[in-house]
């Protein structure tokens, strides 16, 4: 049952879009907040108060300004949901459509759907509320396929390390060596290498450099 949503959209346009939207289609009680520090007190003093949002609406990025925020993303946000284990429904709303990106809300964040801001966004959010409303999840559609499908590539422990080491100035060689002598396998220079070409064709780097900037973009590393 969902009767009280929380919507967090730092663009006024964009929320209070999103507020008459989900006010005229469900007639549920719809609050906005701007910034992820005010989204996630609201979602506290509701949850003391005994009645929390049942659902949160959130964008994925938000524009830094004069105020110093401790929560500075939507994931960022709906982490500490999970953490504080808040009977909050989520539904993220972003530009961000890569694949790899989108599957680790679903599976890190429990993420209950998410909608790609676009031409057809308004419609696809309904649909998405609907479905969370039914006690489904949404996914994104015509890349739901990607998400699900047996190509997608795992990104590990041993893949974010990797980019760790690099995103820190170690050269292959270094990193090879290090792995060694702290146990950690593969450690081969060659291991490596086919490991970080792997990851390069998949997140469609066009060398190392570039490489960890998707990493970082991503929000792996």
């Amino acid at each position: 049952m969902i009767k009280k949503v929380l919507i967090a959209e730092d663009i006024d346009s964009i929320g209070l879009g999103l507020v008459r939207l989900i006010e005229e289609e469900f007639n549920f009680e719809v609050v906005q907040a701007r910034y992820c520090d005010e989204a996630w007190l609201k979602l506290k003093r509701a949850h003391i108060d005994k009645q929390p949002f049942d659902l949160l609406i959130t964008d994925l990025s938000f524009k830094e300004d004069h105020r110093n925020e401790t929560i500075e993303d939507g994931a960022e946000l709906v982490r500490k949901i999970r953490e504080e284990d808040l009977p909050t429904k989520v539904v993220m709303y972003s530009i961000e459509d890569r694949p790899v990106r989108i599957r680790s809300f679903y599976n890190d964040l429990q993420i209950n759907g998410y909608v790609m801001k676009g031409r057809n966004s308004s419609q696809l959010m309904k649909e998405a509320v609907q479905s969370v409303l039914n006690g489904d999840t949404y996914y994104p559609d015509g890349i739901s396929e990607k998400i699900h499908g047996d190509d997608m590539m795992e990104i590990e422990d041993y893949d974010i390390l990797l980019l760790e080491q690099l995103a820190l100035g170690y050269s292959q060689d270094e990193i090879s060596e290090k792995f060694k002598g702290e146990g950690i396998k593969p450690a081969s220079l060659s291991s490596i290498e086919k490991r970080l070409n792997k990851l390069k064709i998949y997140l469609k780097a066009k060398n190392t450099i570039h490489l960890v900037a998707i990493a970082k973009d991503m929000g792996l590393i």
